[in-house]
């Protein structure tokens, strides 16, 4: 659902060795250990593997050609193009095993985090003006009371933390998905960055969503770079966790066999939208989580550590949405609150919200209203607990008489019997079980 006409400024293609801003050692030894890896021979095929523009990928060549690890193998490649092919000497084979038994990482060149930093800024979720439009254009599958969206506008306008909390059944995770598909244009993630000489793999096609490239003319002289390719274009990041977050998930993880980092959920999310859904369900106490946010929720900087114990910043660009079904002053001190700077309230429907969604999930699904079987429900049923609605009852109680309907082998229709029989798969009747 893109609605955004915000373009973001694409990282430019390095145009030198010198631009990389990485150690050479490593360049030239990601170069070995792809050719080994890869079987990669030609100056297209390399630049293609490590994302290079060709003319860098030359140089890192020569440089390596200098140094005795690589020779020209002295005949033209027909399948590429009569390009001239390279391979390994031996010398080279044996300093490619040696760094693959220091790092399995080969491919992808890594981006520098410093250099990494300035396109954060460049694609910031802070830099993301959305409108009313695009917020209701998002939400418009839901019912929604009007005071909510005059709240969540100016909250995911100003891309900080949101704290949405209420009695379950009512949409918080729905709001929290419109939230993302509002937001809408593509940014640029890393397939990794480096620091301190150590290798951190961002991109992840579980997470981010990568965005088709137009291809290229096969038969054109060189190929068109639009963009630093290091980075892969994808739609704004959106990472979902639940009961299964814990303080460990936004550690750095360290592979010890490939001797690499993977980027935790937070780093992933870095320009779009993290959501912690169910709060107060974890393993580790909801203060505990929020007490681990406190610098990056109000410096938009983290800290990450390395296996040697060196921390170091990373960017903290993300719009945080903490969902849940406890009340905010149960679940953490003032000092916390204080540092979510937007707190909503998500209450279920009055009787007339609630019948609007009744009768819109009705006719989504072909079941056909029946005027005694609602004033059964309202006046018989919703009495027994207090006449409060939720918004996820109505598509409950009507596929509960759909599968009834479906059973019995009679047309789908609502009577006074089939929402009794439906009603009582809702709740579970509080009563002592004799084991």
């Amino acid at each position: 659902m893109n609605m955004q006409t915000t373009t973001v400024t694409a990282p430019p293609p390095p145009r030198g060795m010198e631009q990389m801003k990485l150690p050479l050692v490593m360049m030239r030894d990601i170069l070995l250990k792809t050719m080994f890896r890869k079987n990669a021979e030609t100056v297209t095929e390399l630049s293609e593997a490590v994302c290079l523009p060709s003319s860098v990928t030359q140089e890192l060549i020569d440089m390596v050609r200098d140094q005795r690890l690589l020779e020209a193998t002295g005949t033209l490649n027909a399948n590429s193009g009569n390009e001239m092919g390279y391979q390994l000497t031996d010398a080279g084979k044996a300093r490619a095993l040696d760094a693959l038994a220091q790092s399995e990482y080969f491919g992808a060149m890594p981006v520098p985090l410093e250099v990494y930093q300035e396109q954060v800024k460049r694609q910031s979720i802070r830099n993301i003006q959305v409108t009313r439009n695009q917020l209701t254009n998002a939400m418009g599958h839901l019912i929604l009371p009007p005071k909510l969206l005059d709240q969540l506008g100016p909250a995911v306008s100003a891309g900080r933390s949101i704290l949405m909390y209420g009695p379950p059944g009512n949409g918080k995770s729905s709001i929290s998905n419109g939230v993302r598909d509002a937001l809408g244009d593509q940014i640029y993630v890393p397939r990794a960055i480096e620091y301190s000489g150590q290798v951190i793999t961002v991109y992840d096609p579980i997470v981010h969503t990568a965005i088709e490239q137009e291809a290229d003319d096969p038969n054109a002289l060189r190929k068109l770079r639009r963009f630093d390719e290091r980075y892969v274009m994808c739609e704004r990041p959106t990472v979902i966790t639940g009961g299964e977050l814990t303080l460990g998930m936004l550690d750095l993880v360290y592979n010890p066999t490939a001797r690499t980092y993977q980027a935790p959920l937070q780093l992933k999310a870095t320009g779009g939208v993290f959501i912690v859904d169910d709060l107060g369900r974890q393993e580790d106490p909801p203060q505990a989580l929020i007490n681990r946010w406190i610098v990056p929720l109000e410096e938009s900087k983290d800290i990450l550590a390395l296996q040697s114990g060196e921390k170091f910043e990373v960017p903290f660009d993300t719009l945080v949405i903490f969902s849940t079904n406890f009340h905010p002053n149960a679940i953490f001190d003032q000092a916390a609150l204080r540092r979510i700077f937007y707190k909503i309230k998500i209450d279920g429907p009055d009787q007339e919200g609630y019948l609007k969604i009744f009768a819109l999930v009705a006719k989504k699904k072909g079941m056909p209203l029946n005027e005694p079987a609602l004033l059964h429900l309202l006046r018989k049923k919703y009495p027994q607990i207090g006449n409060v609605y939720a918004n996820y009852q109505p598509v409950f109680l009507i596929d509960q008489m759909m599968a009834i309907c479906d059973f019995e082998g009679i047309p789908y229709q609502m009577t006074p019997d089939l929402v009794d029989r439906a009603w009582d798969n809702m709740f579970v009747q509080d009563e002592e079980i004799v084991r």
